[in-house]
This record gives structure tokens, sequence and C-alpha cells, in this order.
């Protein structure tokens, strides 16, 4: 693959199996993760918006991800880490502890065909990564215009006695969209969000049930 000059912006994560820490400086200040940022309008309104905070803009497409170090140097955004990662990697082995303040998953492929549900992330033991790598008080926001998907995740979350439905931990960024969300709208549909807080409970993941139709 013929490289970029954006590729100098972003971290390739392809093959790397130590902790995110150790190469990108997580202290000192909130840390919020766009977990399949795409072409990431959602990362640059939130990393503008609060510029305080490092924002990890994660996704397994690096043509995506140089159209956010575009975007960015468009406009001057300087506190967004471009991450060309896998989701499961990044955040079952690569981020420590008790690292972030949010993580967002907005309007993934609901993979709605049966024969696709093992491509389906969030199952319980995702659930109990997610959970690991919260702060105490920590939320995951997710968002879908697919209901059935909507409502099978939600029924997730509610099932695992670790997490706390709060949607009122997203009212700073009720305004802001990704892109796909963005044409969904144009087109008229609906898409749905949520906010679960990370509660003190330990996770108690017996198995992985993918969240399904």
């Amino acid at each position: 693959m013929k490289k970029m000059k954006e590729d100098i912006f972003i971290r390739i994560l392809s093959g790397y199996y130590g902790v995110l820490g150790s190469i990108v400086d997580l202290s000192g200040r909130s840390v919020e993760l766009d977990l399949g940022c795409g072409k990431g309008g959602f990362s640059t309104q939130l990393a503008k918006k609060h510029t305080d905070r490092l924002i990890l803009s994660a996704d397994v497409m690096i043509g995506r991800l140089r159209k956010l170090v575009k975007r960015n140097q468009r406009e001057n955004v300087e506190n967004i880490e471009p991450l060309r990662a896998e989701a499961r990697q990044l955040v079952s082995y690569m981020l420590p502890d008790s690292s972030l303040r949010r993580m967002h998953m907005l309007c993934p492929d609901p993979w709605p065909k049966t024969r696709h549900k093992a491509n389906r992330l969030l199952c319980s033991d995702f659930l109990g990564q997610i959970h690991r790598v919260l702060d105490l008080g920590g939320v995951f926001h997710f968002a879908s215009d697919d209901d059935y998907y909507f409502d099978a995740v939600e029924q997730l979350f509610k099932n695992s006695g670790i997490f706390s439905r709060d949607d009122s931990t997203l009212d700073d960024i009720s305004d802001l969209k990704t892109d796909f969300e963005n044409r969904w709208l144009e087109e008229g549909r609906t898409v749905r969000h949520m906010a679960w807080v990370k509660s003190t409970a330990p996770p108690k993941v017996q198995g992985a049930v993918a969240a399904t139709k």
C-alpha cells in the first residue's frame, strides 16, 4: 500500500501488542475513545468542544483516518490521536485499566444476517473489557439507526449488572453527529443514543453472548 503524507500523523497499531500508554501519553487529562471513528466528523467536533481532553480516534480503515487527519489540519485541531487498530485488539489488549473517561461506539454495522453474527463486536466478554478500560464513573456511549440492534445492545448492558443507564451524561455532546448520522437523518431515519456508566461492581463475564436480532 502506498504511503501518504498523512500517515506520519497516524499510529499504525497492526501487529502491535504493547500497552498504548507506553507510546501515547494518556496521563494528565481526560481521555475519550471514538471507536470506529470513520472519517472522524464526530471526533473532530468532540475535540474542538473539549480542547482539554485527548481524543483517541480509532478505525481499521487507513483511508478514513487520512481524511480525519486532513480535516484536523484544516480546522487546526491538535488534541486528537488517530489510531489504525482493530477494535477488539485495541480495547482488550492495548488500553490500560481505567484509562478512559468515555468510549463512543456510534452507528456500527449491525451485521443483520445470522451468518454474520460473529462479526458483531458487542458481546458479554467485550463488555467486561469496556468496563475494565473505563474509569470509575466512565461512560459507554452507543448509537444506532437499527432498532433491533439497539434494543439487543440495550438488553445486553442491562443484563450485565456492571453498568447503569444514564443518558444525561451525553448532554454536553447532544449536538454532535457522526458523518453517518448526518446522512441518515437527511434520509429520514431515526438514530437512537444511550449511555451506560461503569459501576463499582467487578465484571461477571460468563461467556460470549453476542447482541443479536
